[in-house]
């Protein structure tokens, strides 16, 4: 992901709002939201001006890297959060295996 992609996808969640509150806001598809967001897809002038105006930015302050630690720091909340929320799935797994076994083992006590 690059540096413009990263503080996109940063304003937006700043905003609350999801790639498809952004996309519709732009009018472009999700897809071509995402490419821009994780930097597969080059902005052009006319992009970033349009996105720029979305977050009430110049497009000097969209393109400024000025907040690369706080892009930072987020990025990496995010990213820990992920990896906490991947282990409470796991653990969620774990815990609907044991309920089926203990139905199971209720069905095969109770012959029902």
């Amino acid at each position: 992901m690059n540096t413009l992609g990263k503080k996109i996808r940063l304003l937006r969640h700043q905003k609350g709002w999801s790639q498809q509150d952004a996309a519709k806001q732009l009018e472009i598809s999700i897809p071509a939201f995402s490419k821009i967001e994780t930097g597969i897809t080059d902005v052009n002038l006319s992009r970033l001006n349009q996105i720029s105006k979305l977050f009430n930015l110049s497009v000097v302050q969209l393109l400024s890297s000025s907040d690369t630690v706080e892009i930072k720091e987020y990025v990496n909340e995010i990213d820990a959060l992920t990896q906490k929320l991947q282990q409470r799935d796991d653990e969620i797994i774990e815990l609907q295996k044991k309920v089926i076994d203990l139905y199971e083992r209720l069905y095969k006590d109770n012959d029902i």
